[in-house]
């Protein structure tokens, strides 16, 4: 019921126990009656689902609401709206690994060293 993109998707969720009917774990095969309750794990929510009436054929996306009502409970929906923490952590010049241009004055330095190193010899 257009819950995943694809058949393939669906099946695959199931093999992975990310779907549930009537807090079961369920195969691709199983089939649904009016008044199941399909939960789906897309992370970080769960979503759940009634079964208002089984479909044999393909449906048109308007018509899911006559098939399926969707009876997610709303501290799940509001996982959607937490804030993503950031991940890009801000370094001071100088600190943590060199940049390009640092790189390339170190290694022009080792090579001066290094020569220095030889003439000595």
């Amino acid at each position: 019921m257009r819950i995943f993109k694809t058949r393939s998707d669906a099946a695959e969720a199931c093999r992975t126990n990310r779907v549930t009917i009537n807090g079961g774990y369920t195969k691709p095969s199983r089939e649904v009656k009016a008044g199941d309750v399909v939960a789906v794990k897309k992370m970080p929510v769960t979503y759940s689902f009634r079964v208002i009436e089984p479909v044999s054929s393909r449906q048109p996306a308007k018509n899911v609401p006559l098939y399926m009502e969707n009876i997610t409970p709303q501290e799940e929906l509001d996982k959607l709206n937490i804030p993503r923490e950031v991940i890009f952590i801000h370094r001071d010049r100088g600190t943590g690994r060199p940049t390009k241009k640092e790189r390339r004055a170190i290694d022009s330095l080792m090579d001066n060293l290094s020569y220095m190193e030889e003439l000595d010899d």
